[in-house]
């Protein structure tokens, strides 16, 4: 089963204070049962690596990427860069995705840029956050969905 994870949890080295976010349950207990397909959205649309932090502002529906100090936007470029790696993964045969709590590009709540792309792209897979994964029930269900 190929799935969809945001590179951080892996443990690569690619947030924009230059850590990451390893997750031991995903590494270690899920992870030798799947094939990842990482993706990290800033990195992978050329953002390096330490970057200004960023945040979502504007519509809920639609916001804009924009760094915290500057203000810089940068959805175009990601949503460019998303576009692209969308249409390459659906030839991954994917069967679901875990992205990042909290990331602007990549988190579910508030819905990032990346994941707002990849949840229209491809409706009928499950996303889920790497936190939410800790909830039991919630982790039976994604895994479910995932073998479906």
């Amino acid at each position: 089963m190929k799935i969809l994870v945001s590179a951080c949890l892996l443990g690569e080295k690619v947030r924009y204070d230059g850590g990451h976010k390893r997750d031991l349950f995903l590494n270690e207990t899920l992870g030798p049962f799947v094939e990842w397909v990482r993706v990290c959205p800033e990195v992978d649309c050329g953002l390096p690596v330490p970057r200004e932090a960023m945040r979502l502002v504007g519509d809920s529906k639609r916001p804009l990427l924009v760094t915290n100090r500057s203000g810089i936007d940068h959805t175009e470029r990601m949503e460019r860069w998303a576009k692209t790696r969308l249409e390459e993964l659906s030839s991954h045969d994917l069967c679901g995705y875990i992205c990042k709590k909290d990331s602007p590009s990549c988190g579910m709540e508030p819905e990032g840029v990346f994941t707002r792309m990849f949840i229209e792209r491809f409706p009928h897979l499950p996303v889920e956050e790497e936190g939410r994964l800790a909830d039991p029930v919630l982790r039976e269900r994604f895994i479910q969905r995932v073998k479906a």
